[in-house]
């Protein structure tokens, strides 16, 4: 695969429109758009894809959905479902409302590049940093901020939805 920028762009105007009219005081994941959208970039993800080859989804919206998918404490395919169907995800990915998705696998895949390298590790933390200055996260109390334990969730994940996938087939 191959990394063509495509970033988190702009909301589109119509999911823009629809998701404040839904959700008037806002949400979690429409706050983790608005508050941290220029935190992560395609570039950030450039040494994981070839140069050449088939079109790869836009890493920077795979690493915003892996981190509603352990927020929610979803599957690989209920968050593929949730890119799909959830309007609150939409928004928050900048994807327009027609927009189908992407098949679940592309979830393990992404883990796996990002478990090779240290990459994954220098996102999330940035991530994390800027959670915590816009106030999203505060200190203390019993809640984790750092970026291990979310990469080593994500990477608990690919490992079950691997052998869930292999005894399906077999």
């Amino acid at each position: 695969m191959s990394l063509r920028g495509v970033g988190l762009g702009e909301v589109p105007e119509e999911t823009a429109r629809l998701a404040r009219a839904v959700f008037p005081k806002g949400c979690l994941a429409m706050r983790l758009r608005d508050d941290l959208q220029v935190v992560i970039a395609d570039a950030d993800f450039a040494g994981l894809y070839a140069v050449r080859g088939r079109p790869a989804v836009s890493p920077a919206r795979l690493a915003v959905v892996s981190v509603l998918q352990f927020t929610e404490g979803l599957t690989d395919r209920q968050a593929a479902h949730a890119v799909r169907s959830r309007l609150d995800w939409k928004y928050a990915l900048g994807l327009e409302l027609a927009d189908t998705g992407f098949d679940f696998s592309v979830l393990s895949e992404f883990r796996a590049r990002l478990a090779a390298s240290d990459t994954g590790q220098r996102v999330f933390d940035a991530l994390l940093d800027a959670a915590q200055r816009a106030g999203l996260l505060k200190s203390g109390g019993r809640q984790r901020t750092d970026s291990t334990h979310v990469l080593a969730v994500t990477r608990d994940l690919s490992r079950l939805e691997f052998v869930v996938e292999t005894l399906r087939t077999a």
